[in-house]
């Protein structure tokens, strides 16, 4: 069946796929799948050391059948520049809904493994790795400075959205990336605040009519993924 421009992929989300981590999640949109594992250590950075706030950082990676051809593994802390610049938008993502303080001197790493790469595993990421957060961040809330503060002060989200064959789009799969002439990646806050817009013509303009499509079609979109982490969580949804 072929998906209007204004619908998200199919979203299939499983809790608790992993018995060794607190958060733990295998997300689906459509063809792309991610593994996202959310994990505690009791100690921060050196360089945050002593300062009574906690930290939240991400890895990312592509498994090597994730996409064909085979991708090669990335060894010995070696990652390549499109890696870093994914997990550290991740990391960013996730940090800006979050109150550091009351999470206390603990830090939390969340993991993101691309299984099956079908276009926005970025933002598949980001969407998933959040309810991953959320399970990590309930496991330890009776062992915060506070365990009446809660460390995350919004929900957040992501999504595609792109000018394809002349038409906003939203959600894009590998194709409809690859003919995209405008594509962008959106951030945002279950309460409907940025966190990041990342956009590129590719080898194209476009004008302040097509932005305003773009992000108002974002926005539909993340107002649906919210209701999605909403509904997986349940009970455990802090907001």
């Amino acid at each position: 069946m072929t998906r209007r421009a204004n619908e998200l992929r199919p979203i299939k989300v499983k809790r608790r796929y992993t018995r060794t981590s607190p958060g733990s999640v295998l997300y689906q949109s459509g063809n792309t799948t991610v593994l996202c594992t959310a994990s505690v250590q009791p100690d921060v950075p050196p360089w945050l050391a002593g300062k009574g706030k906690g930290w939240i950082t991400a890895e990312y990676n592509m498994l090597p059948n994730s996409t064909s051809p085979r991708k090669r593994r990335e060894r010995d802390g070696k990652v390549d520049g499109r890696t870093t610049e994914i997990q550290r938008l991740i990391a960013r993502s996730l940090r800006a809904v979050a109150d550091l303080v009351a999470l206390g001197e603990r830090l939390i790493t969340v993991d993101c493994d691309v299984i099956e790469a079908d276009g926005g595993t970025r933002t598949a990421s980001i969407t998933g790795g959040f309810i991953a957060l959320v399970e990590a961040m309930n496991s330890i809330q009776k062992e915060l400075p506070d365990p009446a503060k809660y460390p995350l002060l919004d929900s957040v989200a992501a999504i595609s959205v792109g000018i394809v064959n002349g038409k906003p789009t939203l959600d894009l799969d590998y194709e409809q990336d690859y003919a995209a002439t405008v594509d962008m990646n959106v951030v945002m806050t279950g309460g409907g605040r940025f966190v990041e817009i990342q956009g590129t013509g590719e080898e194209a303009t476009f004008s302040d009519e097509d932005l305003d499509a773009l992000l108002k079609l974002a926005r539909r979109g993340i107002k649906d993924l919210t209701a999605t982490q909403k509904d997986t969580l349940g009970k455990q949804w802090p907001f």
